[in-house]
């Protein structure tokens, strides 16, 4: 297991490395110590299940990586923590039907990508 720091030495990420890359599932941290994300590598890029936390608390976003794009079912929120939009990618591309909400959670926008 290897770790990465910021310059005044406090814990930036922890995961292992293949070859010199970034390599398997990956954490990492604000300076605050609380966790940052929550990520998967494949040979140096994001790939897999991914999640990002706001520095105070809770969700920022989630989805997946395919070769270093996203990929698959992703979800953001806003800071109240109410789902901002949701949808698909397909490798780097929104695909299908994406739907955004206000932090009140009302349906603001419903749009289809091709």
């Amino acid at each position: 297991m290897a770790e990465e720091l910021f310059k005044d030495g406090k814990l930036s990420g922890t995961g292992g490395y293949l070859d010199g890359e970034r390599q398997g599932r990956w954490t990492f941290y604000y300076r605050n110590g609380q966790v940052k994300a929550e990520v998967g590598y494949q040979k140096g890029q994001l790939d897999g299940p991914c999640t990002w936390y706001r520095e105070g608390g809770g969700l920022l976003q989630k989805g997946g990586f395919r070769d270093g794009k996203q990929d698959g079912f992703w979800q953001r929120w806003h800071s109240t923590g109410e789902l901002l939009d949701e949808g698909t990618y397909d490798v780097g591309r929104k695909e299908g039907e994406w739907v955004t909400y206000a932090p009140d959670g009302s349906e603001t926008k419903r749009k289809v990508f091709k």
